[in-house]
């Protein structure tokens, strides 16, 4: 018998917490049942196995930063929206390093609600852009540039491979001024 309240999105925000603090690959299938006080055949009710719960780990993620980004985007505009939703990426992604890494290493585009998963923070992105009078072209140069810095800036901090005493956040904020002041370059171009 199936334990009353248990769904789908049950299993998968509770795969979000163990990934968050174990670690995405550190995951299993018999772990993932044990916290949720069930037996492991039960999970195949809800998710067909664990790459099944990755690609769902992923899909959660990206639809969260989504979330979080148009909340930090709204009732801002130019240059302050951008910033506001690169600050709203990092923070996600440094604060949920395990579902972060799902959403970077499982995220194949192999079907159309992987495809679509990330549509609508990409059209946030160049609804951003095109407002700051930089051509089409160059919004996706810059959104590609965006995306690099900003996923490599979160992983190097979720593997604490910043090594120097320098604060990160003071790096962080220091390379978001000089990028967005390279951004402001491509305005009219």
């Amino acid at each position: 018998m199936a334990r009353a309240g248990l769904d789908k999105n049950v299993v998968v925000e509770k795969a979000a917490q163990l990934a968050n603090k174990m670690g995405i690959d550190q995951i299993q299938l018999k772990t993932l049942a044990e916290s949720l006080s069930i037996q492991p055949p039960s999970l195949y009710n809800h998710i067909r196995g664990l790459d099944d719960l990755r690609r769902e780990l992923m899909i959660y993620g990206w639809k969260q930063v989504e979330e979080r980004m148009l909340e930090a985007a709204a009732g801002a505009d130019g240059y302050a929206a951008w910033e506001a939703v690169c600050r709203a990426f990092y923070q996600y992604a440094t604060e949920n390093p395990g579902v972060f890494s799902a959403m970077l290493w499982y995220n194949k585009y192999q079907d159309k609600e992987t495809q679509g998963v990330t549509e609508k923070l990409f059209s946030i992105c160049f609804a951003i852009t095109s407002s700051l009078n930089i051509s089409e072209e160059n919004c996706n140069h810059l959104i590609r540039t965006f995306r690099a810095f900003l996923e490599g800036f979160c992983l190097l901090v979720n593997n604490n491979a910043f090594g120097h005493s320098l604060s990160v956040e003071e790096s962080f904020d220091l390379s978001l001024k000089v990028m967005i002041g390279g951004m402001k370059e491509l305005e009219g171009k």
